[in-house]
């Protein structure tokens, strides 16, 4: 995919799902992984639009082996060892708002207490660079 930086992406679409799952396999290409690290996120729109194959928008990100890979579209039983389920809505809200800002940790706590996003397995396995890639995602969603 080429990644002009000003290029801005329809959240949800097939090319954002497309600049989110490059932009995860480069920061973490450059994060310093071990061969022998392997982990799976899977994060699935709770309301998401049905895709081809009984698939739903989302995401799977595979790290196998220290190498990164991703695919587009879940299915809507799909778990890894991080699964994020979140509302389109939610999705939307979290994805105008940088990380550092206050009203991003705000709006985390307020999604998962409400039930619009839910979170299993442990996140941080992933490392500090998710919180880059997510400002670089805010930066290139429309």
């Amino acid at each position: 995919m080429n990644m002009d930086a000003q290029a801005k992406f329809r959240q949800g679409t097939v090319a954002w799902f497309e600049m989110v799952g490059t932009l995860m396999c480069e920061a973490a290409s450059h994060a310093g992984l071990t061969l022998d690290f392997n982990l799976t996120l899977v994060e699935r729109y709770t309301d998401g639009v049905e895709l081809a194959g009984g698939h739903v928008q989302g995401i799977r990100f595979d790290i196998i082996n220290g190498q990164p890979s991703f695919t587009i579209g879940v299915r809507r039983d799909e778990r890894g060892d991080v699964t994020i389920e979140i509302t389109a809505r939610a999705a939307r809200a979290l994805n105008v708002l940088r990380s550092g800002d206050p009203d991003y940790q705000t709006a985390l706590q307020d999604f998962q207490r409400s039930g619009e996003m839910k979170v299993g397995g442990d996140p941080s396995r992933l490392g500090r660079w998710l919180e880059t890639v997510h400002d670089l995602i805010v930066e290139r969603t429309i």
